[in-house]
């Protein structure tokens, strides 16, 4: 997509200010506050900017979340076991985890490959003793028909101490903690979240749309009803609680710039559908600082028909009636 630079827009708009050359530097720095002042306000114009849109992008479910311990009267494994956990499959048993029982991992600790998951931490269910522990420096291998294999080298941080053994870990009442470890009271969670920040993705901003499986290419998809809060977006009524990811159709996070010298001579990039806007806007601002209110009134009327011009763009190619719209049926929502 077409851009302009940052010294460009520096320069158009004290063009438009009329100094003839460049701004002082008090006034430099005001009108760097005017431009990311605008560029935001052009950004939450619409959620389907064709720059800032990812469609249906595959992003992972956290199920369970652990909170609520503390440091070890030695050491501090609270880092690695508070935080979000993945359903990453089903224990095929030849490891030590219960045949068909669920592994969870927590994606902020270790590594996960193709062939498994190393140094994390782990939730399973030990074959043994038919409680659920949760375990660091833990691995998980992935064979080659896709199945799950707890390999029972880590360190017990938790362990399920309830007489009746729960079918799920956030059934569980009681833990024994591993006191050189971890201290507190552990509460687990289950949930169905997809967090805002995912390890080599942008950012989610804004969420639009959540399917279970790819959107808009030739098949139809279930579509997921979500509320969102501080964490990121709340699935309701998952379609399969062993399911570990869903698509996501989202705006990415705004970011401002953060320049703060050498404004003129910037090769930042600025968007080329609010080039115009921002420069005008901003020229208006300054008007107004000036108490020129009438002419500031007029240039913010030329300011928002280039952006008015923009958004008619995305309404011709009909972004509104796919990626940021829904259709419903009488058998579900669907992609068209």
């Amino acid at each position: 997509m077409q851009t302009r630079t940052y010294g460009e827009l520096f320069k158009v708009t004290s063009a438009l200010i009329g100094t003839g050359g460049q701004l002082a530097v008090g006034e430099q720095d005001q009108l760097r506050h005017f431009i990311n002042r605008r560029f935001q306000q052009a950004f939450d114009e619409s959620p389907v900017w064709p720059r800032y849109l990812v469609s249906s992008e595959a992003r992972d479910i956290i199920s369970l979340t652990i909170s609520g311990l503390a440091t070890g009267s030695s050491s501090d494994k609270s880092g690695v076991t508070n935080g979000n956990y993945i359903l990453l499959g089903q224990a095929n048993g030849t490891g030590v985890a219960v045949a068909g029982t669920n592994v969870y991992y927590n994606p902020a600790v270790g590594t996960r490959t193709s062939a498994g998951v190393s140094d994390s931490t782990v939730i399973y269910k030990k074959s043994s003793t038919s409680r659920w522990e949760i375990h660091d420096d833990e691995t998980v291998t992935i064979g080659a028909d896709g199945s799950f294999a707890v390999q029972g080298g880590g360190s017990a941080l938790l362990v399920e101490a309830d007489s009746a053994k729960k079918d799920n870990p956030y059934e569980v009442i009681t833990w024994t903690l591993t006191a050189a470890k971890v201290s507190g009271t552990p509460l687990v969670v289950d949930t169905q979240l997809i967090p805002y920040a995912q390890t080599s993705k942008d950012t989610i901003g804004d969420f639009n749309r959540i399917h279970r499986k790819r959107a808009f290419q030739n098949n139809s998809s279930m579509e997921y009803d979500f509320f969102v809060d501080f964490n990121g977006a709340n699935i309701l009524n998952i379609a399969n609680s062993t399911d570990n990811e869903a698509f996501v159709s989202y705006k990415k996070q705004f970011t401002p710039y953060t320049i703060t010298s050498g404004y003129y001579d910037s090769s930042l990039e600025v968007p080329g559908e609010f080039f115009n806007y921002i420069a005008h806007a901003v020229y208006a601002d300054f008007l107004r600082v000036q108490n020129r209110q009438e002419q500031a009134l007029a240039e913010e009327q030329v300011a928002q028909t280039y952006l008015a011009l923009e958004l008619e763009k995305i309404d011709i190619r009909s972004n509104n009636n796919t990626i940021n719209k829904r259709f419903s049926t009488y058998v579900n929502r669907q992609s068209r």
